[in-house]
């Protein structure tokens, strides 16, 4: 009896879950089904251009599952662009990374699926609309540039 598969992250959620060849009315159509994970290894890989090995850490598997993902992945969309078939893509076994938030005018502290909403440079807080919002790591400490910027000001 084998395992059951790890769950894989995910950073991207499609707003688009179907595509079909121009012309051609759905219901004449057979489809092929992708799923989400498989949709996110093709964006790494295909659309940002990342190693493989980067792509598996990101998903949270090993680069050979990964590797495999792809592939199944990759096989579906041919099979579609040369059969003329439509795609769906729904269900999997995935879920979607957070980012976490926090404002350091009014201590609000929320979250966003990575992909949705503003980039973190650009947010507003949703509770006082301060600007003084900074991305939190996994174990609640603010990162990135601005952060260390403010903290060299204060300083001063």
């Amino acid at each position: 009896m084998s395992r059951p598969p790890k769950c894989r992250r995910v950073e991207f959620m499609p707003a688009k879950t179907f595509f079909k060849p121009a012309g051609v009315p759905a219901s004449e159509l057979e489809e092929v089904l992708m799923s989400v994970e498989e949709l996110e290894a093709i964006r790494l890989k295909d659309l940002l251009g990342l190693e493989q090995e980067a792509c598996a850490e990101k998903m949270g598997v090993s680069r050979p599952t990964y590797h495999r993902i792809l592939s199944a992945a990759r096989s579906k969309v041919a099979e579609a662009l040369v059969e003329g078939k439509a795609i769906r893509v729904e269900g999997g076994n995935f879920e979607v990374v957070m980012r976490r938030f926090k404002c350091f005018d009014c201590g609000n502290d929320w979250q966003l699926p990575c992909g949705v909403g503003p980039r973190g440079s650009e947010i507003n807080c949703p509770e006082c609309d301060g600007s003084e919002v900074f991305r939190l790591s996994e174990d609640g400490r603010p990162m990135g540039c601005r952060w260390q910027k403010k903290q060299k000001e204060k300083e001063n």
